[in-house]
């Protein structure tokens, strides 16, 4: 237990508490302190297992009143573990995951505790869906509010582009609504600005028709590799907005389709969704199956099953980072493609590049997020077990970023990096932005309790 925790406060926050209060020694502890990546192997002094909304206002004026610092989980998938913090309490928001599809009014209401799967399962019946990330597991919150980039995003924008309103508790405790007429510096701040501004208990999303999914996953031989990014790049250059995707350098995973003896071998893939028939992919993809993939996938396939098709298992160690590109000219494809051939051995690490693009640069400039003008994006994904690696996948990835430093703009997708330095973060918002985001956390949370994030310093008075 914390230095400032009495048990009289204790019982209190307990008997206050709707849902569940786990300390250390409790059964579960453990198993409550675990999150995504295995690297973060850290011990908060309480963790509140939030129920309802008051529930969460509770936590927050205990964790306040005992001086501990505060962290906010919702999916637990952020790469530098903020959702859980050495002797602090922790607002766990898992068991606030309902999910109320509105077809009728093309809506959904999603808890801030929710992931993707929940979203998608409450759509999927209604042949509709919003902009999600690219596993299942991703908590909606956070991803939402940090931007929210998905293979539906060509079609339908960002997953903040789609936030019709949210319910926050403030660092008081008390309860804020927020939509584009209410408080409406506080909406423009939750594009992007992630959880600085509050806890997110609800966010209305604006739902899609979506009657059809079909996808193409091509992998080839690395020596392939240069003509099928070219190749690829190509197509993706002139695909319509329905079109989502991107190309891989991955070790062939241990999956039913994978021919045995390709298993654990780097192959280079590319992977086209699209928001219509398998026909419609089939033909976009035509001048990649020209080029002799040694595995293909091409399918119809529902939304929700496309969503956990790429799902990486919990516990490995993780780390990541991304640079939005300018370009994608033959010499970047060369140096991509040169550093994918040297993934890490025995690790399971992706080299990725997004196709961006579409209702991303389309969509609205106002939000601060410089880096939605990108028509591609690089992800060196490092994942691992073994921590004698550390080391030597942490060097990968920021060789990757190095490379594409000639292409690259200054901003980047918070929720794709770790922590990387306040600089990265006012750029990845530019300047002006990140002034007008100051201020807006200097009115909701001026002492920076929430600052467990790609955090952004309160305005000074």
């Amino acid at each position: 237990m914390g230095p400032h925790v009495s048990e009289s406060a204790l019982a209190g926050l307990v008997e206050d508490l709707a849902g569940e209060v786990i300390v250390p020694g409790d059964p579960g502890y453990d198993e409550a302190r675990a999150v995504h990546n295995g690297m973060i192997d850290r011990h908060p002094s309480v963790i509140a297992q939030c129920a309802t909304q008051a529930d969460v206002s509770n936590a927050i004026l205990f964790g306040r009143e005992a001086e501990l610092p505060i962290a906010v989980r919702g999916g637990g998938h952020s790469v530098a573990g903020t959702s859980v913090v050495d002797g602090a309490l922790v607002v766990d928001l898992r068991r606030m995951h309902a999910v109320v599809a509105d077809p009728e009014n093309m809506t959904a209401r999603v808890e801030g505790g929710a992931t993707m799967s929940h979203l998608d399962h409450a759509c999927q019946p209604f042949h509709v869906a919003t902009t999600g990330g690219r596993v299942s597991t991703t908590g909606v919150g956070g991803f939402t509010l940090g931007g929210g980039s998905g293979w539906l995003e060509r079609k339908f924008g960002l997953a903040s582009d789609n936030l019709l309103a949210a319910d926050l508790i403030t660092a008081e405790g008390k309860h804020v609504h927020t939509d584009a007429e209410e408080n409406p510096e506080l909406f423009w701040a939750l594009h992007g600005g992630g959880g600085n501004f509050g806890v997110a208990t609800s966010l209305t999303m604006r739902l899609h028709p979506l009657p059809r999914m079909s996808v193409a996953m091509l992998f080839f031989l690395p020596d392939k590799a240069p003509e099928v990014l070219r190749t690829f790049r190509d197509l993706a250059a002139v695909a319509p907005d329905d079109v989502g995707g991107g190309a891989i350098y991955m070790p062939a995973p241990p999956e039913p389709f994978v021919p045995e003896d390709l298993v654990g071998k780097l192959v280079c893939g590319t992977v086209f969704t699209y928001a219509g028939p398998v026909a419609g992919v089939r033909e976009l993809a035509a001048p990649l199956f020209a080029l002799t993939p040694v595995i293909e996938i091409v399918t119809d396939i529902a939304y929700t099953d496309l969503q956990c098709m790429l799902d990486d298992p919990p516990g490995l160690r993780n780390y990541w980072s991304a640079e939005y590109l300018r370009e994608f000219p033959d010499a970047a494809v060369d140096v991509f493609c040169d550093r994918g051939a040297r993934i890490p051995p025995t690790t399971a690490t992706q080299h990725v590049l997004f196709m961006m693009g579409g209702a991303v640069a389309a969509g609205p400039s106002r939000y601060p997020q410089p880096w939605r003008t990108a028509p591609w994006a690089v992800h060196p994904f490092a994942t691992w077990e073994d921590p004698a690696y550390d080391e030597q996948a942490r060097q990968w990835v920021h060789d990757v970023r190095a490379d594409a430093r000639p292409w690259a703009l200054e901003s980047t997708y918070l929720n794709f990096v770790g922590n990387e330095g306040e600089q990265r973060i006012v750029s990845s918002f530019g300047e002006e932005n990140y002034r007008r985001l100051a201020a807006v956390k200097a009115e909701y949370d001026p002492d920076n309790v929430f600052r467990f994030n790609q955090n952004i310093a309160p305005a000074a008075g």
